[in-house]
């Protein structure tokens, strides 16, 4: 019903959290997609699982007994440097960036990566700084603020569910062109295109449009 996202983005080894909250609806063993993931740790309810309670192929994770409802926390690492498919997370002018359709999330995290699995999104994401000053993805800007280290971090919530091809994150140094909107209801929306450096300009046509 919905994921906690939590990204420490690296080029060559970006550490991946998720914790995911789970209800059952059919009967059987609890199978997730996942491809090109270093599997770190893994707990059903807080309760670190041993190998002996599921098992890892080269494109599923699966775990034999799960109760009818329970959070399952997962810790990969991945290398989105290497990524050349350009299929989950992965550099692109020195910036990362995402691609999830179809069926891309599972290069991100183990997840029942299906078009009927909706889901409400919680991302947070923390970088280098000066490298990835600008850290977007889905959803309602929340939290931002200094990690330490020359790092910073941003949260984004997503509340309506929605299924994994449509996330999206990107970290990288881009130029915006700002402006805002007052909705019918009155309401104060804040808008942002960004683009590449030097481009903002360009982007007055996106923002009229």
């Amino acid at each position: 019903d919905q994921v906690h996202l939590d990204f420490a983005l690296e080029p060559t080894a970006t550490r991946v959290r998720a914790k995911m909250h789970v209800r059952r609806t059919s009967d059987g063993a609890f199978v997730l997609d996942g491809a090109k993931l270093k599997l770190n740790s893994i707990k059903l309810d807080g309760t670190p699982l041993t190998e002996s309670d599921y098992v890892v192929s080269d494109d599923t994770l699966t775990i034999t007994k799960v109760p009818s409802k329970f959070v399952l926390e997962t810790d990969v690492t991945i290398d989105p440097s290497s990524n050349t498919a350009l299929s989950g997370l992965y550099i692109s002018g020195g910036r990362f960036c995402s691609q999830c359709e179809a069926t891309g999330f599972r290069n991100i995290t183990y997840w029942p990566d299906r078009p009927d699995v909706m889901s409400r999104f919680h991302v947070r994401m923390d970088a280098d700084k000066s490298a990835y000053p600008i850290l977007l993805s889905n959803g309602t800007p929340g939290e931002t603020g200094d990690a330490g280290n020359g790092r910073h971090f941003a949260e984004w919530d997503d509340p309506h569910p929605k299924p994994s091809y449509l996330f999206a994150l990107c970290a990288g140094d881009y130029d915006v062109w700002r402006d805002d909107f007052t909705t019918m209801n009155g309401d104060h929306v804040d808008l942002g295109v960004y683009v590449d450096k030097g481009q903002a300009e360009r982007a007055k046509w996106a923002m009229e449009s």
